[in-house]
């Protein structure tokens, strides 16, 4: 048998029609398969490879690491350089309150640790969430999911959760005493792509400081430069309590993180003692790339023309069977007019030469996250190619 027949036996399946690509080399901004056909890669892993792939860079202090010791104990009694390291200068480009850095495993993880400690810290169980939200498959992160078609399946979930629309009154009004915290997209990605009003997500904050409701704010799509800044909430003059991070944490190995202020994570160090554990969560090897990663991102400025290519993008891709492009930076939604329309189109533009594909809630609009290293010429080349099936089409 061969790779792709061993793949449909053996590797678990999340679709009964799984692309199946087998991509054998991965640089910057173009991914290569078996047989030698170069794509452009427009969702960089969901958000993962920021800085492209294999940036020589992160491969550099993976190579490091290795020379040093892969996995001891994460948590415990070990101090680990690349896990300290990353923490320090995560919060040295973090506001001041958020300062203490959880790592964990993924961002779904994160969601779960976050939960948790917002519960522990405020000793109330009611969670508010947003419609149309994504935050993660595992059980607690399924249970605030904004979309009963996949929490129906696995229920009985956690109680107590509200769900209620991004950027409603309703929201807000909401949030009282009884509220544990409150868990937001900096933007809705898996929606298609919805900002938030910026006086309404301020208000948001007013309200959760009123009540003393802790904000979550979950950046992990929209962090580490693809909005255009580093962290997604500067564009609204907020600071959550809690920031969940994850994809481009790790530089493209599997990392997440949920930051707060000290004080308030040490509420998780005691009654009880280990209230949140993780065996691999802020492995050596993936901190060392992550860390190199975000170094990376910053002293290339990589964040300061991330504007102007979602700009290119949107200049760019005008055709008449577009319903809109909605964007902030390389966080894009191309919207048609049916997931039938658009299926059709990902799998001509996939056929053709760019990788993309379409949103868990928003299944009608086609995803564009690249690397934020994609060049002017691969943007230019990947909108040909769209434009070019819509005129086929």
């Amino acid at each position: 048998m061969n790779q792709r027949e061993l793949f449909l036996r053996h590797v678990a399946q999340t679709s009964t029609a799984p692309l199946a690509l087998e991509i054998t080399k991965a640089e910057g901004a173009v991914l290569r398969d078996v047989n030698g056909k170069e794509y452009i890669d427009l969702i960089g892993g969901i958000s993962v490879a920021n800085v492209g792939h294999r940036h020589p860079k992160v491969i550099d202090a993976i190579h490091q690491q290795l020379d040093s010791y892969m996995h001891i104990m994460v948590y415990g009694e070990f101090v680990e350089a690349p896990q300290v390291q990353y923490a320090y200068y995560l919060a040295q480009h973090l506001p001041e309150s958020l300062n203490s850095v959880y790592f964990t495993n993924s961002g779904a993880e994160a969601v779960e640790g976050a939960m948790k400690l917002a519960k522990r810290a405020t000793n109330r169980t009611r969670i508010i969430a947003c419609e149309s939200s994504y935050h993660g498959s595992t059980q607690g992160a399924l249970s605030i999911i904004g979309s009963e078609y996949w929490r129906n399946a696995y229920r009985p979930l956690l109680p107590g959760i509200l769900h209620l629309q991004y950027n409603s009154q309703e929201l807000i009004d909401s949030i009282d005493n009884h509220t544990a915290c409150v868990i937001l997209e900096t933007v809705q990605a898996e929606a298609g792509i919805i900002i938030p009003d910026t006086n309404w997500l301020q208000a948001v904050r007013k309200k959760c400081t009123e009540t003393r409701t802790l904000l979550i704010l979950d950046e992990i799509q929209a962090g580490f430069g693809r909005t255009g800044k580093l962290w997604g909430f500067e564009h609204f003059g907020v600071i959550p309590d809690i920031v969940l991070l994850g994809k481009a944490l790790g530089g493209g190995m599997p990392l997440g993180a949920f930051v707060a202020d000290k004080e308030l994570m040490m509420q998780l160090a005691d009654n009880p003692v280990l209230g949140h554990i993780t065996t691999f969560g802020g492995h050596p090897v993936c901190c060392a790339a992550g860390l190199a990663a975000m170094q990376t991102l910053i002293d290339e400025a990589m964040a300061n023309e991330v504007t102007e290519k979602g700009n290119l993008f949107t200049s760019l891709l005008q055709h008449d069977q577009i319903k809109a492009v909605r964007h902030i930076g390389l966080l894009m939604a191309v919207e048609f007019d049916s997931f039938e329309t658009n299926k059709k189109v990902i799998d001509a533009v996939i056929e053709t030469g760019a990788l993309t594909d379409w949103f868990l809630f928003a299944s009608n609009c086609l995803r564009i996250c690249p690397p934020l290293t994609i060049s002017e010429a691969e943007i230019r080349k990947a909108c040909s190619i769209i434009i070019d099936v819509l005129n086929k089409n």
